[in-house]
């Protein structure tokens, strides 16, 4: 075999390497299904259990290993994207070789050769965290919802956000203005990765929204909507501590106990449910604060804002190019 025979072949095993690597990319999030629908129980678990504690300290450990190489992942996505424009503008000859399923430029392959890697070795850590998880036995308590994301939080470097400026003053103005709706309903709506919990997490930092509120409370609601577990996280957002209630109508009572006199922003991230019999008990609950208390809301339903009637919408739109260069860099 010469020289040339030996590097097409090379290439020919570095680009099933690359076209595996979406596979591995599904077989993680599977993992992590898995795993995150026995993690409150192993939570519950761990202070009594040994076992349990050390397979939770595995999979933290992990777990960074895992985000690092997926924004690894979407940069290699995002970075061949932006080539494969210029070269559309800037047409130059490349270097293709025959394959079955996709035909890859020199340049491509190094690019995603490395992150394929990574990937295979996580996802091949994570197989034996998930096959240590059956020996524990644990519950199933939460099944992951169709979001399929990480509970979110209002901690953000707001250093670090580039959006658009204009959407930024056009929220921070409707927080801060006076309305009659009571309690004001505002409503961040969008594609998914289009940045609105960036947005809702920025606002929830900014002093001029701080200083406008006697409260200023964060809750990440996803898929399904489950007034039991959204009530007890606006109590302890409330004060400080996760209520020992067991019922729903007791929940809501504190809830408007603790709210009275009081000027809130509460702010519900990844809203799915459309249903208005769940979503009213907690909305008439929550109009015993002052008048100009605020709600905000992010989804990527326009369904989802309508019904919660709210009456100012922010539709995130595309950043523009200067923006997209920022985060890019």
């Amino acid at each position: 075999m010469n020289g040339c025979e030996k590097f097409h072949k090379w290439i020919q095993q570095e680009v099933r390497l690359v076209v595996g690597v979406d596979k591995e990319v599904k077989k993680l999030r599977s993992n992590l299904e898995a795993i995150q629908a026995v993690f409150l129980d192993a939570e519950e678990r761990q202070l009594k259990e040994r076992y349990v504690k050390l397979w939770l300290d595995r999979l933290k450990d992990t777990s960074y290993d895992i985000e690092d190489v997926l924004a690894e992942w979407h940069y290699a996505l995002l970075k061949q994207q932006i080539e494969e424009v210029e070269n559309n503008l800037f047409p130059s000859k490349k270097a293709c070789f025959s394959f079955p399923c996709s035909c890859f430029s020199i340049k491509q392959v190094r690019l995603r050769h490395d992150i394929a890697i990574k990937i295979k070795e996580v996802n091949e850590n994570l197989d034996v965290i998930v096959k240590q998880k059956d020996m524990c036995n644990f519950n199933v308590i939460r099944i992951v919802g169709k979001s399929e994301r990480v509970q979110s939080t209002s901690f953000v470097d707001v250093s670090e956000i580039y959006s658009q400026v204009e959407d930024k003053n056009t929220l921070i103005c409707m927080l801060c203005e006076s309305r009659e709706q009571h309690p004001h309903i505002i409503s961040i709506i969008g594609m998914r990765g289009i940045g609105k919990t960036t947005l809702a997490q920025f606002a929830s930092k900014d002093n001029q929204v701080i200083n406008n509120f006697d409260k200023v409370m964060w809750v990440c609601v996803s898929e399904p909507f489950d007034e039991y577990k959204i009530a007890k996280a606006i109590i302890e957002a409330l004060e400080g501590c996760t209520s020992n209630l067991g019922e729903l109508e007791s929940l809501f009572q504190r809830i408007s106990e603790s709210i009275a006199g009081k000027k809130f922003l509460l702010i519900l991230d990844d809203v799915w449910s459309d249903d208005y019999k769940k979503w009213k008990p907690l909305y008439h609950c929550l109009k015993n604060g002052l008048c100009e208390s605020k709600i905000l809301i992010t989804t990527r339903k326009e369904s989802v804002a309508h019904m919660m009637e709210s009456i100012d919408i922010i539709a995130i739109k595309e950043l523009l190019d200067e923006e997209c260069w920022l985060l890019f860099r």
